[in-house]
């Protein structure tokens, strides 16, 4: 025997309102809850909207700036990083750049540079080629950095383990195996050899591989000045500041010298 309970539909209702009134006052509550939230949230926990101005990069000197860059790096290296909205950002700099830098890197795939200084779009222009050497085209982009788009510091960066620097040691070959573009870059880094000279080392004495990477930095800061009168005319007159650095792939941190 099967026994139906049947509920009035003045009841039913009745229920249904309640329900409603309900899930209202969930739903009231969560959005409390999710403007208490964001009320908690300081200026500086907002992502980073803005980007350099004009008027803030002709403000900030070259010695500013390579602050700066330090203290982006400590914040990388303390896991640390700026929040940005970069959809904003690349929307404000659509129309223009002012950045206050240029960083000439490695190729190497382990060497974030704007991450690596805690930047964001339109902070700096990376230029980058293996073994962080010049050339004609790298110094032109530099000339147009500084002369043209107005910023203040070159940094030629290094950084340890770098794999060019080490067949430029070990001696390899590369035309031999057929790539003579190659080969031309190595023999760029291998005058800087020259000076260790008499002595037997191989990529795998690290000490010495770190010591020829510095050497290398210093040798491409002086090849820029030396290539462009322009660069080497502002860099006497404190108008742009050419510095080198070396990245550890370890520490995360940079070394200015």
């Amino acid at each position: 025997m099967c026994i139906v309970m049947k509920t009035p539909f003045k009841y039913l209702g009745m229920i249904a309102i309640v329900g409603f009134i309900s899930c209202n006052e969930k739903s009231t509550e969560a959005t409390a809850n999710n403007e208490a939230d964001n009320a908690t949230l300081t200026e500086a926990d907002a992502p980073v909207k803005s980007v350099l101005t004009a008027a803030e990069q002709a403000d900030l000197s070259a010695d500013e700036i390579i602050e700066r860059l330090k203290e982006g790096n400590m914040n990388f290296v303390n896991n640390d990083l700026t929040r940005r909205d970069h959809s904003e950002q690349r929307r404000l700099t659509a129309m223009g750049q002012y950045p206050k830098a240029i960083v000439l890197s490695c190729v190497d795939s382990r060497v974030p540079v704007e991450d690596v200084f805690d930047l964001g779009i339109g902070d700096i222009f990376v230029a980058r080629v293996a073994g962080n050497i010049e050339n004609k085209d790298i110094v032109g982009s530099m000339e147009f950095a500084t002369a043209v788009a107005g910023s203040k510091v070159i940094v030629v960066l290094g950084h340890t383990a770098c794999g060019a620097v080490k067949h430029a040691i070990d001696n390899t070959d590369a035309a031999g195996l057929g790539m003579d573009n190659l080969q031309g870059l190595l023999n760029e880094i291998r005058p800087v050899l020259a000076n260790h000279e008499g002595k037997e080392h191989t990529s795998k004495d690290v000490d010495f591989t770190n010591t020829i990477i510095n050497e290398n930095v210093v040798k491409t800061v002086n090849d820029i000045k030396a290539s462009s009168p322009t660069l080497n005319k502002m860099s006497e007159e404190g108008k742009v500041k050419i510095v080198g650095a070396t990245y550890n792939m370890e520490t995360g941190k940079v070394d200015f010298y």
